[in-house]
Formats: structure tokens, C-alpha cells, sequence
């Protein structure tokens, strides 16, 4: 073997053992498991050897090994929608932060809001042995995972209820939001709203288009086909739909936008036309409160941090029956939702 492939082989894949740290401290294998796991019953002379034995040789200690002994391997998964989306960004890290003070891993990954994606990443997660879930999911039919559960693998559903499994749910109340974020549309003289949402399929953005109903029938008013306009929120697709309501003889006088992608695409949209349109959107944007931008704004974080104390009680054996819990959600005025009629 050539000097290349010795430098390789010592490089990569031979990590150092126990008993290669026991050989340099001229101890016994006890003695460094002691050591390396904390025991007791260890002098400290011995103690500094074998430890100036393992920062030598760089030792690590293996925790496959201590996952079979134990059954758990301190991590969890977090299965995002889409890590780019900034809703996700405060919710992840409130979730690693419960993680953290609990002493485990979170590992995350993203189904982009692909629905056979987001099972191939959970069961993925579920062969590498993760003690618990918290799932945002894109799909509908949850099924898959009850072998995974009845396991004891603690799962935690949010911002969406799962489907045809049995679990604890941390949600925002979509509907109560949107309700709001329209009424106070109403009570600034709009009586032609348009409502431009995200796939029908999902389930926030059925809650929020039933809250945008239900205000608008409590106000007496008859919602036209034209106001509504369901469908990805690609920039497109948005602007598309934004541009047909505020076009025509009649157009809509103000827009309550489904989601925080939607809302940016509104904001240039209005922008860009001569006459003030109102507008009030769901969740809140970077630079919204600059750009005087009124929102139903989710905190992301009490959402990823319910959600992780729920699932963390669920690990030290809670034994209630599964939750459903829904956060409030606050509207902050800014300007944009507050102009009247043109």
C-alpha cells in the first residue's frame, strides 16, 4: 500500500477505541468506561491519564452503544414544510431550545410541502431511532406512522391536525385570525374584500378562507366569485390573482392575504397601482412594521415551544389523553389595514 492510501486509511474510518485509549493510559477497559461515562471509583491521577489519553488520540465516545443498552438516543425530528419559509425559522428554534435543556439532538428536515416526501423524511427519522416527532404535515392521511407510534415513538402534530392517527396537535387558530383580520377590514368601510389563500388542500388555508366567510357573513355581506382565489403561492400566481380583483369596473377595495408568501406579492402588486388598496396579512413579514404592513401575526415560537414540552412530558410518560391545542393569534395594526375605501 502506497503512503496516499496509509494517510487515507488512518484518516477515514478508523476511529479510536476504548481500548486503544486503555493501551496509552496503561489501564484496564473499566477503568477508561468509567472515565469516559462519569463513574465513580476512578483515582485522580489514573483519572488525568486516561483523559490526556483521549485528547490525544481524539476519542470519542460511541452512542450507538449506549442507545442499545438505554432504548433512547436523546434526539428528536422536527419535519418542517419548507426551512426557507421565515414562519419556521423562530418555531425551530424554540423547539431546539426545549431540546437542548433536555439534553437531546433535534435533527430536521424539510417535505416541501410534498406529502410522500414528508413520510419517506419521518420514516427515515424513525429508522434512525429518534425518541420522538413533531411534524408540520403536508399530507392528509397519517396512517403510516401508527406502527411507529403503538412503537413508542412520542409524535406531536403543528400548525396542522394530523390525519387518522390519535396525537397531540399545536395549532394557531387560523380561523379566529382571518376572522378578525377581515372584521377589521369591515370596520374600516370595505365592503368588497378579496381573498387570496394558499392550496385548498391544506388546512390552514380552509381555516383562514372560513374565517374570511364567516366575517363577511356576520356583516351582511355576499362574498362574489371573483373575490376568492385559492392556489399555490408562487409570486405568479399571486400576482395573477391580485391583478384580476383589483381590475375591472368594480374591483375590490382591500385584501386579506392567506399567508406571509401571499402577503409579499400583495405588498408589490398594490404598490405598484395608483389607487390605495387596503391590506391586512396573515403572519407577519421582515420590514412589515417599516412598511406599515397590518397583520394576524403567529408566534412561531410559543408554537415550536408548546410543541416540544408537549412532546418531551409524552417522553417522561404523561399518560393524558392526546391534546389539541390552539394558540391565539394578535392583530397588529399598521397602516395598510386601516385605509378606507378609495
Amino acid at each position: 500500500m502506497d503512503r496516499t492510501a496509509r494517510h487515507s486509511e488512518t484518516r477515514y474510518g478508523n476511529r479510536p477505541t476504548m481500548k486503544d485509549v486503555a493501551a496509552r493510559a496503561g489501564v484496564g477497559l473499566k477503568t477508561v468506561s468509567r472515565v469516559v461515562n462519569s463513574e465513580p471509583g476512578v483515582t485522580p491521577d489514573t483519572e488525568r491519564r486516561v483523559q490526556e489519553a483521549i485528547d490525544a488520540l481524539g476519542f470519542r465516545r460511541n452512542d450507538s452503544a449506549r442507545v442499545l443498552r438505554k432504548g433512547r438516543t436523546a434526539s428528536i425530528g422536527l419535519v418542517l414544510e419548507d426551512l426557507a419559509d421565515p414562519f419556521y425559522g423562530p418555531l425551530s428554534r424554540a423547539v431546539e431550545e426545549v431540546a437542548r435543556a433536555h439534553g437531546a439532538l433535534l435533527i430536521n428536515g424539510s417535505s416541501a410541502e410534498d406529502p410522500e416526501r414528508e413520510q419517506e423524511l419521518v420514516l427515515a427519522l424513525c429508522a434512525r431511532r429518534v425518541d420522538g416527532l413533531i411534524v408540520i404535515p403536508a399530507g392528509d392521511d397519517h396512517r403510516y406512522l401508527e406502527p411507529e407510534i403503538k412503537a413508542g415513538i412520542a409524535t406531536v402534530f403543528v400548525d396542522r391536525p394530523a390525519g387518522h392517527v390519535d396525537v397531540d396537535m399545536v395549532l394557531s387558530d387560523s380561523f379566529g385570525g382571518a376572522r378578525e383580520g377581515v372584521a377589521h377590514l369591515i370596520a374600516h368601510g370595505h365592503r368588497r374584500i378579496g381573498f387570496i389563500g394558499d392550496q385548498p388542500r391544506i388546512h390552514t388555508a380552509t381555516e383562514r378562507l372560513r374565517g374570511y366567510h364567516t366575517a363577511m357573513r356576520d356583516a351582511g355581506i355576499t362574498v362574489e366569485d371573483g373575490w376568492v382565489s385559492l392556489g399555490s403561492t408562487e409570486p405568479e400566481r399571486v400576482r395573477a390573482a391580485a391583478e384580476e380583483m383589483l381590475s375591472g369596473p368594480e374591483p375590490v377595495t382591500a385584501v386579506f392575504a392567506g399567508n406571509n408568501r401571499v402577503t409579499v406579492t400583495a405588498v408589490r402588486v398594490i404598490a405598484a397601482r395608483e389607487r390605495p388598496v387596503a391590506l391586512v396579512g396573515f403572519d407577519d413579514i421582515e420590514l412589515a412594521d417599516l412598511l406599515g404592513i397590518t397583520v394576524i401575526s403567529q408566534d412561531a415560537a410559543a408554537v415550536g415551544r408548546t410543541a416540544a414540552e408537549h412532546l418531551f412530558r409524552r417522553l417522561d410518560g404523561a399518560d393524558h389523553p392526546t391534546a389539541r391545542v390552539e394558540l391565539p393569534t394578535t392583530l397588529i395594526p399598521r397602516g395598510s389595514g386601516e385605509l378606507p375605501p378609495a
